[in-house]
């Protein structure tokens, strides 16, 4: 299988019961890592230092701790609320043995887009200090970085070393774009890629309802996730691979089921280019 060497992780969010559920299931359909909430956390049934030794007598560690919503270019009356929230979620990131904050660029309406850069260079700093990375999303409906390409070129003017990307297929795909998206970024700099799938694409007001209770498994679709793949391979990129689904049929699903479930779509759509790739 190709990626076999690729630390391979579950997003939670498709799978249901309680967080101590959903990381037993993840670690028996053989994932290595997950994607963790916040809500996780706050649901789990003992403290961030509990969470993290669950996870350890599981042997899961975390692709990154997430999300810190609409961060960047946050409007006067929110800024200093949202730094609170940043420095929270980094010392409970460093509590839970997470390596990486997860933050998608700002879908506030009001975002400022002057502040974006400052904002997010503060975030890695503030991350750097604890021996964290953050990794940056463009989301195919934030305010004004909503491309693979525009994230790029944020973490390349605020030029931390601790700065990086979330490679999204739904992001990327949903909005008709390409891998040319990713072209001269270095793949150390991306710091995680999730898969999904869509059979078709959605008009324009339905994209963000898609996106967070739709989305197929990998293969189910019609995504060209194999020109991804095919990237990535090319470039060696040696980081964690997985899967983000917000999908609620399966989310309802015992949390077993839809993880073994999970892991099989996975692993047929790393195994060859070939089987995704259209006749």
């Amino acid at each position: 299988m190709r990626f076999q060497n690729n630390p391979l992780f579950i997003n939670t969010v498709l799978l249901g019961g309680s967080p101590e559920e959903k990381a037993t299931a993840a670690a028996l359909a053989g994932f290595s890592q997950l994607e963790l909430w916040r809500q996780d956390v706050e649901a789990a049934g003992g403290t961030a230092q509990d969470m993290a030794r669950f996870l350890q007598e599981h042997k899961l560690s975390l692709t990154d701790y997430q999300v810190l919503l609409d961060f960047d270019g946050a409007p006067d009356g929110e800024r200093e609320e949202k730094r609170q929230l940043a420095l929270e979620m980094l010392d409970t990131a460093v509590t839970l043995g997470a390596g990486t904050l997860l933050t998608p660029a700002s879908t506030h309406k009001a975002c400022i887009a002057e502040r974006e850069e400052e904002d997010i260079r503060w975030l890695a700093q503030e991350a750097g200090k604890r021996g964290l990375r953050v990794a940056f999303e463009a989301m195919a409906w934030s305010t004004h970085i909503n491309t693979t390409a525009a994230a790029w070129q944020l973490v390349q003017r605020v030029n931390e070393p601790n700065l990086g990307l979330v490679v999204d297929a739904f992001h990327i795909f949903v909005r008709n774009r390409t891998i040319a998206d990713l072209h001269g970024i270095p793949m150390e700099k991306i710091f995680l890629v999730q898969l999904s799938d869509l059979a078709t694409l959605p008009s324009a007001d339905r994209v963000v309802d898609v996106a967070r209770h739709q989305r197929l498994l990998p293969g189910l679709g019609n995504f060209p996730l194999y020109t991804l793949l095919d990237y990535l391979e090319a470039e060696g990129y040696d980081g964690p691979l997985g899967l983000e689904v917000f999908n609620d049929k399966i989310h309802q699903q015992a949390p077993a089921d839809a993880a073994r479930e999970a892991m099989h779509a996975l692993k047929r759509c790393c195994a060859r280019a070939s089987i995704m790739q259209p006749e």
